[in-house]
């Protein structure tokens, strides 16, 4: 027979509750900022030479470096996220379920393991 979940008290609710604050907080921030319309660029601009002047602070550009922030935070975000997706699926279980590090012998353990492979490297 199935019992309800208890809610425990104590020490562990304080940072989950801090969390939950925290989310509160920066919600009623962003729903609460204001921004402009957005413009679009002027006929003719060269967005990408822009962007190369406004990295080195050069000033040529005939667009704003500022317009590219939430494009250069989004490609952040994503790239991030490939990043950790690419480490997780590296990882490997064995047969006990221990986690394994990235193979730095170049497979040969892993090689000795799977063809019972007495006679070295070859």
């Amino acid at each position: 027979m199935t019992t309800k979940p208890q809610l425990k008290l104590g020490s562990h609710l304080v940072p989950g509750l801090a969390a939950a604050a925290l989310f509160v907080v920066m919600a009623v921030v962003f729903l609460g900022a204001s921004f402009p319309n957005p413009q679009g660029f002027a006929e003719g601009a060269n967005i990408t030479a822009s962007i190369g002047y406004s990295m080195f602070n050069l000033g040529f550009g005939s667009v704003d470096g500022e317009s590219m922030l939430v494009a250069f935070e989004i490609i952040d975000l994503v790239l991030v996220a490939a990043l950790v997706g690419a480490v997780l699926l590296a990882r490997r279980e064995d047969e006990s379920g221990r986690m394994r590090t990235i193979l730095t012998d170049g497979g040969r353990e892993l090689k000795r393991t799977l063809f019972d492979d007495t006679e070295g490297d070859n």
